[in-house]
């Protein structure tokens, strides 16, 4: 055998791909199926959002299934795979991500399908046990409570300090943010942490001068 039938072999095998039984097929697609399914219902158990999106859950279980079968076609033929990589490459996704959890979710199922279309459901299946337990566990460490924003309107001028007074007995640390001030009223806007919002009001309230108050606050976390 010449060095050119040497090469050329060499050349063809390194073409060569793994041939795919139907029954490992459908086996690594199973799995997958169970797996994408344990990410849909996990992300609709953890996540707390108040507009819930079904449809983006639905696509975490399909990109799942579909990445994995996506790996098998690439094992089956290195040329084919080329050809994939070339086609994916012009495909723009333009779907904002806002939530970082959200991205975290479609790593992970992405992340499912290729481990599952290599064949190694095992790892698979390791790291979905892994990903939930971290996420349950972080999950629980507590996070400072978000600060309130009070909102004072008054039709004196002069009521700054009394208002002030009366928040330093119900708000260890407070931050006025705004003050809008006209000939014959003031805005003010505090941000601060109490548990006794209801006496607070009332109390600023029975301030002279002082004709509305407004006690906000929100669910989010706090930054720092």
């Amino acid at each position: 055998m010449s060095f050119k039938d040497i090469f050329k072999k060499s050349f063809l095998e390194g073409y060569s791909g793994v041939e795919f039984s139907l029954p490992t097929i459908l086996t690594a697609l199973a799995i997958a199926s169970a797996l994408a399914f344990y990410i849909f219902l996990v992300y609709r158990i953890v996540t707390r959002k108040t507009f819930y999106s079904k449809s983006f859950n639905i696509s975490l279980a399909g990109v799942t299934v579909i990445t994995a079968a996506i790996i098998m076609t690439m094992q089956s033929s290195v040329v084919l795979s080329l050809g994939m990589v070339g086609a994916l490459s012009i495909v723009r996704f333009r779907t904002a991500i806002k939530d970082p959890i959200d991205l975290m979710f479609l790593f992970w199922a992405i992340s499912v399908g290729i481990i599952c279309g290599a064949g190694l459901s095992q790892i698979a299946v390791i790291l979905c046990v892994v990903v939930t337990l971290g996420i349950l566990i972080l999950n629980k460490f507590p996070v400072a409570k978000a600060p309130m924003i009070l909102v004072i309107n008054a039709d004196k001028i002069d009521v700054e300090n009394s208002v002030l007074e009366v928040v330093k007995k119900y708000a260890k640390h407070f931050n006025v943010k705004s003050r809008n001030m006209t000939e014959t009223s003031l805005d003010m806007v505090v941000e601060l942490r109490t548990s006794q919002g209801s006496e607070l009001v009332k109390e600023t309230m029975a301030v002279d001068g002082v004709t509305s108050v407004s006690l906000l606050s929100h669910d989010g976390e706090a930054t720092f």
